[in-house]
């Protein structure tokens, strides 16, 4: 079964490493590891959420905002897509990130469509 390990950090700490994250040398370590199981599928990694863009609808008008955005106190750093047998397999890796570490990692099945 498919799985997604969404990377979620603090805007408190947007730059790993640099205040306590998880330095950037480990997830080269842990993507290196999870990639030579042969278990990723898909996934990225997304630039700091100072250059993220939300598009909504107010009253039929399009709204475009820069962001970071104010009222989230998270942010996704990037993700994993993995094939693996079980959700506890798939949770055993989100464990080893070293995302987990300062952020969390959620983990959540893929839709089969």
């Amino acid at each position: 079964m498919k799985y997604a390990l969404l990377l979620m950090g603090r805007t408190e700490d947007p730059e790993c490493g640099e205040t306590g994250g998880a330095d950037p040398s480990e997830f080269m370590a842990f993507d290196e590891k999870i990639t030579e199981a042969g278990i990723v599928v898909g996934g990225f990694a997304l630039e700091g959420p100072e250059f993220g863009i939300r598009v909504s609808e107010s009253e039929g008008e399009s709204i475009v905002t820069s962001g970071p955005f104010a009222e989230s106190n998270e942010f996704v750093g990037g993700s994993y897509v993995i094939d693996v047998d079980s959700v506890d397999e798939a949770i055993a890796w989100a464990k080893m990130s070293p995302g987990a570490k300062t952020g969390h990692i959620e983990v959540r099945p893929v839709a089969d469509y």
